[in-house]
């Protein structure tokens, strides 16, 4: 697969994935090309810089990417902080509490607690809604 950088007859400018540069003729010719800003179909590449991966260019992806997953491991642990801090822990009951408010029995709020795959499997089954929150390594000190 070939990324060509692409131009729509009004300036705007977007990528397109082709199997070879015959490819993009191809369906460019039979107006199969559109722009995803107006859907304009007058669609021509546009010059681009080759691709080419360097060492440099490895490291700055692989560092970018230790970034990425910093930041994302952040957000994740603030949300589960927040739904902990705003949810009643009910332990491993929390797939009877759980069935108690998809019925009715009790009033509706956030809990969280422990249940094993088959108590979340039985839940699943009767039409409750559950999620597994992500094992944060704080868990275990």
């Amino acid at each position: 697969m070939i990324r060509f950088a692409l131009r729509c007859g009004q300036g705007h400018e977007f990528e397109g994935w082709f199997r070879d540069n015959e490819d993009f003729a191809d369906q460019a010719g039979r107006k199969l090309v559109a722009c995803p800003f107006c859907e304009s179909q007058d669609v021509s590449k546009a010059l681009m810089t080759p691709s080419v991966s360097t060492g440099r260019q490895k490291e700055k992806i692989a560092m970018m990417m230790g970034e990425m997953h910093r930041q994302i491991a952040q957000e994740v642990k603030a949300a589960v902080k927040r739904l902990r801090d705003n949810a009643d822990y009910v332990g491993d009951k929390f797939a009877e509490e759980a069935r108690k408010i998809h019925f009715g029995e009790t009033d509706p709020r956030a809990i969280y607690g422990e249940a094993t795959p088959e108590e979340v499997a039985a839940l699943e089954d009767d039409g409750v809604d559950v999620m597994p929150l992500p094992d944060m390594p704080e868990d275990h000190n």
